[in-house]
């Protein structure tokens, strides 16, 4: 296995199509990447400087919900971002790169938990629903 393998690598521009909210002209452009340290430790580095308070405000994930459950909803997740990512002129340039999350690898419950958030944010930050939940 590689010493580091990128499997994120997100540049999010300044305007989205289908928000609720209006983008500000103070938002910068948002880069993800999750980066391999050794054969069973994966990071994901959010270049958002929200992202990192939004995240301090969450549960901490032992805490909440199982491994399974975050592994779950990333993979749903990671499924419509690139579907949206693959269909600019009907979803916008907002999701300019793919996400190549692979559901078979064990990433960890941190690393799960953290981009699992990440999606919460994009939806609260920026309005946009990315999956329809029951009860939201």
């Amino acid at each position: 296995m590689k010493t580091l393998i990128y499997i994120l690598f997100i540049s999010v521009a300044f305007f989205a199509c289908n928000t609720s909210k209006p983008i500000s002209d103070k938002l910068a452009p948002q880069e993800v990447s999750v980066e391999n340290t050794d054969s069973t430790e994966y990071e994901l580095i959010v270049f958002d400087p929200k992202f990192e308070t939004f995240l301090l405000t969450q549960p901490y994930p032992k805490n909440y919900y199982s491994d399974q459950y975050y592994k779950s909803w990333n993979t749903r997740y990671c499924i419509e971002w690139n579907i949206r990512h693959a269909n600019p002129l009907r979803y916008g340039d907002f999701y300019e790169t793919p996400i190549n999350y692979e559901p078979q690898i064990d990433y960890g419950i941190d690393f799960n938990y953290k981009l699992y958030q990440y999606f919460q944010f994009i939806e609260k930050e920026y309005g946009i629903t990315l999956i329809r939940r029951r009860g939201r």
